[in-house]
């Protein structure tokens, strides 16, 4: 039984509570709506702000496993239409990967080869164009408006010279620093290996597995879309590498046809430039023109200017809408503050995964916003299609 004094200490609170709750409601009632509107959605935006601060904190820190876990991702989507094609023809999954695997060395080393024989071939060429420009240039900077003289100019060279001696400790901890980073990029790129085999084996039973870390409700809608946003990725992979080719392919030849020299390596850094849309393109067609400029003359570096104009022209109005179509729907705009915010997050690693990242979270949300796994528009990824040429047994003992 509850005694008096129990019976009074409840009153007490009760009567707290009714004058806690008048207070607050005049407290309320005094402050606009808009500004208590104003103050929620604040508190919230800085706790949402507070977890991706959090969260890209957590990236940075962990970028040496971060990074080759999105280079394995990246190029799996890049591997995957052909690996898929493998599948779906019988092909045993083991062979698939090395097929897959041997055909990606094979490029590089490919690559790798056109480079390095075409710099051996020209380079005392070069060596000789080099010396030339240089004096041209000297010439210029006597001759031309500047009107300097060659006390001052040696005067400039000492100078630099100077400042070249006086910054050697730096220098030196510089290539210190050097020797590191290629130690973690050779680390890197094992394990960038190792990730892209897993994934190939036993991708679909790690994203089953992941799936289930989720609560049971949030599942269905968690696979749906993923598996749209990892559809969009393949896309994009597939049509930046046809995209980035085609513009190698186009600047490096008309590079060669001009004359300029080191044709190759050219082609070779827009490919690779290509990754990375809009900026990617334009420093290695700057790089290009530049080397027309310097080696072969104004006339040369202007044509080179209009074949890079031209073929990026191509690129951005009749490739990307054509081979791109619906699949990746991100503004230019878009792209470009999204690969400008990733290089100033990350270098040049979150200017190349900034637009499949955000393509990815693009095709997410608009997934989960219109709730297409309650729609039966689940989509029918090639992921479900290798799936289904597992034998039954396989499926069920996975």
């Amino acid at each position: 039984m509850n005694g008096p004094d129990d019976t009074s200490r409840g009153s007490f609170f009760s009567a707290l509570r009714d004058r806690t709750r008048i207070v607050s409601g005049e407290m309320s009632g005094q402050v606009p709506r808009g500004l208590r509107l104003t103050a929620e959605y604040a508190w919230r935006f800085l706790l949402i702000a507070a977890a991706v601060g959090v969260l890209i904190w957590l990236i940075i820190q962990l970028k040496l496993l971060i990074i080759p876990l999105m280079v394995a991702i990246l190029v799996t989507a890049l591997l995957w239409p052909f690996f898929a094609w493998m599948i779906r023809h019988r092909f045993p999954r083991w062979v698939a990967i090395v097929l897959s695997l041997l055909g990606t060395l094979a490029v590089v080393a490919g690559l790798v080869w056109l480079v390095t024989w075409q710099i051996s071939a020209e380079w005392p060429s070069v060596q000789v164009r080099t010396v030339e420009a240089a004096a041209e240039f000297r010439d210029y900077l006597v001759q031309g408006p500047l009107h300097l003289t060659e006390e001052q100019i040696d005067d400039l060279l000492g100078q630099a010279g100077t400042l070249l001696q006086q910054q050697a400790e730096l220098l030196w901890s510089g290539a210190l620093a050097i020797g590191t980073t290629l130690g973690h990029v050779v680390t890197g790129a094992f394990l960038a290996v190792f990730i892209l085999i897993t994934l190939l084996a036993d991708g679909a039973g790690i994203w089953r597995w992941t799936v289930k870390l989720f609560p049971t409700r949030a599942r269905a809608a968690v696979d749906g879309a993923a598996k749209a946003g990892w559809v969009t990725v393949i896309n994009y992979a597939r049509t930046q590498l046809l995209v980035a080719t085609i513009d190698a392919i186009g600047i490096g030849l008309g590079a060669a046809l001009l004359g300029v020299p080191l044709a190759i390596p050219i082609g070779v850094l827009v490919f690779l430039g290509a990754f990375i849309p809009f900026v990617g393109a334009v420093i290695t067609g700057a790089l290009a023109v530049f080397l027309a400029l310097v080696y072969s003359g104004p006339w040369i570096a202007l044509w080179m200017l209009v074949v890079v104009l031209g073929v990026q022209q191509l690129e951005g109005h009749v490739l990307q809408p054509l081979l791109m179509g619906s699949a990746v729907k991100v503004h230019p705009l878009a792209v470009v503050l999204v690969v400008a915010g990733g290089a100033m997050v990350a270098g040049i690693p979150g200017a190349l995964f900034a637009v499949p990242l955000a393509a990815f979270v693009n095709v997410v949300a608009v997934y989960l916003s219109e709730r297409a796994w309650e729609t039966g528009a689940d989509p029918r990824t090639t992921a479900d299609l290798i799936w289904t040429t597992v034998p039954r047994t396989r499926r069920t003992r996975a």
